[in-house]
């Protein structure tokens, strides 16, 4: 029996929700060479709520309308020093949501970051893609198909 026939293909490019986050059909790279997801945020704020640090900050949710900007609060898990993909160490909020792609949902850690000078407002990474996918590289929205225009 081939362990890898029941997992789901996936494309190098997908759509995703974040219920927590009230994002819906949001573009995401598939990038298994990053280790953890991250997010395009801005105006990041710290905040203490019943003890914990949480953080509110601003989120495009469209692509195609970058002056569409809805802000959220997440609890922040951890604070991590993240390798960008210029090679500088950056201090990044990282927070745990949850992810819905296809029928499928299961939290994730996310970290939040200047992702302005990106194509896409969202990375998966290989964290968040462990043990639940198979990705073809020359493939693009296999999950979402009919789904995308």
């Amino acid at each position: 029996m081939n362990r890898y026939l029941d997992k789901p293909i996936v494309g190098t490019l997908e759509l995703c929700d974040l219920p927590q986050l009230s994002i819906k059909s949001l573009n995401v790279r598939v990038d298994t060479g990053a280790t953890t997801s991250s997010l395009h945020v801005d105006n990041i704020e710290e905040f203490e709520r019943a003890g914990k640090l949480w953080v509110s900050f601003d989120i495009h949710p469209n692509i195609h309308n970058v002056a569409e900007i809805v802000r959220r609060e997440a609890k922040v898990e951890a604070i991590k020093r993240v390798k960008s993909s210029t090679a500088t160490m950056e201090k990044r909020y990282t927070i745990k949501t949850e992810i819905q792609m296809a029928e499928l949902n299961w939290d994730i850690q996310l970290t939040l970051t200047d992702r302005s000078e990106m194509t896409y407002l969202m990375l998966l990474g290989r964290e968040a893609l462990a043990g639940k996918f198979l990705v073809d590289p020359a493939l693009e929205y296999e999950l979402s198909a009919g789904l995308v225009n």
